[in-house]
Order: C-alpha cells, then sequence, then structure tokens
C-alpha cells in the first residue's frame, strides 16, 4: 500500500478503491474461499462483533430484567468507553511486538490473540456476577471486557488494512463488516437464546467458548508484510500518539479538519439510538425470544444484505455519494422506532409493526456502518494503518457515546418517541457537511482535470 505523498490530496487517493475496484470487476464470493486473508477477515471480525454487544446492548435485557433503573441503565452505556479512548494506546500496537508470542505469531496477530484470551476471560467475570445485587462486579468486569474488545477491534482493522492493497480494502471490508454482523447474531440473538434456557450466567460462559474459533483464524492468518519491519527507534508517550494523526492531518490538507468532524458526527445519531432500542423493546412487553427472533436474526439477514448492497454501491456510483445516501438513509431510519414507540406495544397485536421498524432500522445502520468503514479505510496510511483507524473510530463513537449515557433521562423527560425523532434529526449537520465535502472534493479533481 502506498500512502500519499505529502501535499497531494485526499479527493484522488479516496476515490481510488472504488476506480481500481470497478475496473477488476472482481467476484464478491470467489475471494472468500480462494484467498486466506479474506476468510481470516471474516473469522477475526466474528471475534470483534462479539465483544461491543455483551458490553452494554445485550447485557442491557439482563440489567433491565434485573430491575435496574432505567436512568442507571442509560449512564451504563458509558460502559463501552474503552472503544472510544482506544486512539490512546493504538499507536503502541503499532510500534511494538507483543510479549512472549510475538516472535511466533508478528505483531498484528499477536496482539489479536491476547486481546481474544482478554475478551473471554472477561465474558466469564461477567457471568460471575449479579446484577440486581451486585452491580460493581459487573461494571468492573465489563469496563475490563471493553478495553479487551477495543483492543481486538484495534488490531484486526490493522491487519485488515495492512493486509490489503488499497484497491482490495472495499472487498475486504465488506467481509470483515459481515463477520463482524455475525459475531453481533451470536452475541444478541444466541446470547439471548441461551439465557432464555438456561440463565445469564451460562449465555455468558458459552460467549466466551464461542471465542475459539476466532483466535484459531488469528494463529493461521496471513502475516502482513509491514509486520516484519524492525520496531522503529522509541518515542515518548506524546510523540507516539501524535506521530500518526499529524501523518493524517498533513495528507489531508485543508479538508482534514472537516472530514474529522463528519466522522465525529456520521454514527452520533446511531449510537444515542440504539442505547435505548432494547429498553423500548421490553417496555413494549416484547419478550426476549421476539428480541432475539426479529432484533438479532431477522436483523441480522437484512444487515448482511445492506452490507452487501453497500459493497456493491461503492465501485459503481463513487465512495462519497455512498457516503452520502448513508448518512440520510441511518438517520431517517430512526423515525421508524419513533413510530414503533407510539403503535408497536405487543400487547396491542402490534407485532408486525416491531417486525417492520426493527427491519429498517437494522437495514439502514448496517449499510451507513459498511460505507463509513471502507471510507476511513481509504484515509489510513501503511505505516500507521490500526492507530489512524482507531483514531477515527475513536472519533465516530466518542461523541455518540458520551450523548448516549444520558439517553436514559431524555426517554423520562420526554418519552421514547420524541426521543428517538430527536435521534433522527441529529444527523442533518452531518449530512450536509458530507455534502459540501463531496462538492468540495469533486471541484478540486475538475480543477486538476
Amino acid at each position: 500500500m502506498q500512502g500519499l505523498a505529502k501535499g497531494q490530496r485526499g479527493p484522488n487517493r479516496m476515490q481510488a478503491p472504488a476506480i481500481e475496484a470497478k475496473a477488476r470487476g472482481a467476484s464478491f464470493l470467489k475471494p472468500l474461499f480462494r484467498d486466506r486473508r479474506i476468510a481470516a477477515g471474516l473469522f477475526l471480525g466474528v471475534g470483534s462483533g462479539m465483544a461491543f454487544p455483551l458490553i452494554y446492548a445485550t447485557q442491557s435485557v439482563w440489567l433491565t430484567r434485573a430491575g435496574v433503573p432505567i436512568e442507571t441503565i442509560g449512564w451504563l452505556f458509558g460502559l463501552t468507553f474503552p472503544y472510544k479512548l482506544k486512539f490512546l494506546w493504538a499507536p503502541f500496537l503499532d510500534r511494538y511486538d507483543p510479549p512472549l508470542i510475538g516472535a511466533w505469531l508478528g505483531r498484528r496477530r499477536g496482539w489479536i490473540l491476547l486481546a481474544q484470551l482478554g475478551v473471554a476471560a472477561g465474558l466469564v467475570g461477567i457471568a460471575f456476577g449479579d446484577p440486581a445485587n451486585w452491580l460493581g462486579w459487573t461494571i468492573a468486569f465489563s469496563l475490563a471486557l471493553g478495553v479487551a474488545g477495543a483492543t481486538q477491534d484495534i488490531t484486526v482493522d490493522g491487519w485488515r488494512i495492512a493486509v490489503v492493497s488499497k484497491a482490495e480494502l472495499p472487498l475486504m471490508s465488506s467481509w470483515a463488516e459481515i463477520g463482524w454482523r455475525m459475531g453481533t447474531l451470536v452475541a444478541g440473538a444466541g446470547a439471548l437464546i441461551v439465557a432464555g434456557e438456561h440463565g445469564w450466567k451460562v449465555a455468558y460462559v458459552v460467549m466466551a467458548a464461542i471465542m475459539f474459533p476466532s483466535m484459531i483464524a488469528a494463529w493461521f492468518a496471513p502475516e502482513p508484510k509491514s509486520d516484519r519491519d524492525p520496531i522503529r527507534e522509541p518515542l515518548n508517550f506524546g510523540a507516539t500518539i501524535w506521530a500518526p494523526i499529524k501523518d493524517l492531518l498533513d495528507r489531508l490538507g485543508p479538508l482534514g479538519i472537516p472530514i474529522l468532524i463528519m466522522i465525529a458526527g456520521f454514527r452520533m445519531s446511531g449510537y444515542v439510538s440504539t442505547a435505548m432500542a432494547n429498553p423500548l423493546f421490553v417496555t413494549l412487553h416484547y419478550s426476549d425470544v421476539d428480541i432475539a427472533t426479529v432484533v438479532k436474526v431477522y436483523g441480522f439477514w437484512l444487515a448482511l444484505g445492506a452490507t452487501i448492497l453497500g459493497g456493491w454501491m461503492i465501485p459503481r456510483f463513487g465512495l462519497m455519494p455512498t457516503l452520502l445516501f448513508g448518512t440520510v438513509f441511518g438517520s431517517a431510519a430512526h423515525l421508524a422506532l419513533a413510530y414503533l414507540a407510539l403503535y408497536g406495544d405487543h400487547n396491542d397485536g402490534a407485532y408486525w409493526t416491531f417486525v417492520m421498524a426493527v427491519g429498517i432500522e437494522a437495514f439502514a445502520y448496517a449499510f451507513a456502518s459498511i460505507v463509513l468503514i471502507t471510507y476511513m479505510s481509504t484515509l489510513t496510511s501503511d505505516g500507521y494503518a490500526a492507530s489512524q483507524f482507531a483514531l477515527m473510530t475513536s472519533l465516530v463513537a466518542l461523541p455518540g457515546n458520551l450523548l448516549a449515557m444520558t439517553s436514559g433521562v431524555a426517554v423520562k423527560a420526554v418519552g421514547f418517541a420524541w426521543f428517538f425523532v430527536g435521534t433522527s434529526v441529529i444527523g442533518i449537520p452531518v449530512a450536509l457537511l458530507c455534502g459540501w465535502i463531496w462538492w468540495w472534493q469533486s471541484r478540486q479533481v475538475q480543477s486538476v482535470t
């Protein structure tokens, strides 16, 4: 992979993956069976997808049924905070080999395996907690799970970006996202079904055991060439963190700050909405089986379709047009949950309203996510892949996470319906900024040609 030379503007580079992918016309399915990198990306994505829902989204059902107050549940969205701060330690994972196993597996794969072991340990710790009577235990192990899961994301994303060329990134990103969706299905529907039959303790132990295939994938995944580079000279803490940020801003030029602001706001409405989705479903009298079947299983297949659609649209319509469509679609979809809050009570026979609202939300969220992931992947440079992608994903998550922590208070003040209307409105300025960036880039390309 080649980064931008200093002074070269971002627009040409951002469009390059789409142009090259279209020229190649590569099959979507064949590489999964013929390219070990793509297959490994799928299975590593599964492991990444499992950790995050089990910190809060799935666990919020457990917390709600345990009688934890809705305001407290809203504040506990902060348990995912390590995902928002992962850019602080990502540069060190780019620079240094892990202890003990680094010589065998290489830098990125070694950190992946250590992080996966940490995820499994965190899940077992949560399993032996009791949020109804000992919430502190649950919080402590959830935070530990968050740190391990965030580290896993850093290293998997760095491996995914470093192991393929820029032209192959849309394909790799799509399959990694499909794996991530499969992981969320297991951690969502799977955990809910097991919890309904055998209790939450068994469910979390089973989730820990299911991490094993992803560990096998980490062991046998190809090693990126950049992992063989010698460890760079040590820098102080501040310089280590600042180096990838400076590299990113230098390459993006005058669009650097607007692009980072757009990234920061892109999924804000989605994070805030997600925090109260499961509490809404429980309030509307839907059972754990209903939530598992509709939200997790049915939602998974729609999300899978949206991911494939996003991967198909990017090389055909361009990255920026697809990105703009994604932010508008993703934000507007929250209105379906507002409608559900008004007319979707299970006791009133509104099951199909529930199915419709969940379907719209799941499809839109997944579409916006894969487009954003591909966009951010094209912005990274070779030597700082994990650091820069972690920085951008932290920017995506941090504002939404902070706002989501107040979601329970907001719902109590205005009700579920107006809450979800508000989450849709959040997306309007982000869409306007995305449109402006697209216009600016198009103007720059025209001036060059």
